[in-house]
């Protein structure tokens, strides 16, 4: 995890604030936090919670990560792969076993090119279910 670097995060809030047309008050109210503590987020004067960031996010219409990584929070590899997550879980298109045999794709993929520790074979990815990977070959074969 890297360290905080909370210049860079106070300038990216206030220009996604003015981006958004708020004063420091309206996001302030908005993100349920005092006016001076937002103002001293700015100008890098103070380090804010993982909590706090993701208040403010949402009152910016934002990704929270975004600001987790520009905090130095969480890293651009950890943002990307959960945000590439949530989506494959919102997507109300596919079932929740569908989900989770994509995830488990997406981890299978992930390891062969290096970005997660290898797992036992005995490990399975979270929230899986083990009779995924026989349920998929059964969707593909229609005639069992």
């Amino acid at each position: 995890m890297a360290s905080l670097n909370v210049g860079n995060l106070g300038e990216y809030l206030r220009e996604q604030r003015r981006a958004a047309q708020l004063s420091l008050r309206q996001l302030a109210e908005a993100a349920g936090v005092s006016n001076p503590y937002l103002s001293q987020i700015e100008r890098g004067l103070r380090k804010p919670s993982a909590e706090v960031l993701q208040q403010v996010a949402k009152a910016l219409r934002i990704s929270a990560e975004t600001l987790y990584v520009r905090a130095g929070i969480l890293d651009e590899r950890e943002r990307e792969e959960l945000e590439t997550r949530a989506v494959i879980l919102a997507d109300p298109s596919i079932n929740e076993r569908q989900k989770n045999v994509l995830l488990q794709i997406y981890d299978s993929f992930r390891r062969e090119n290096g970005f997660v520790p290898e797992q036992d074979e005995t490990d399975e990815a979270p929230g899986a279910d083990k009779t995924l990977k026989a349920d998929a070959r059964k969707d593909d074969n229609p005639h069992s």
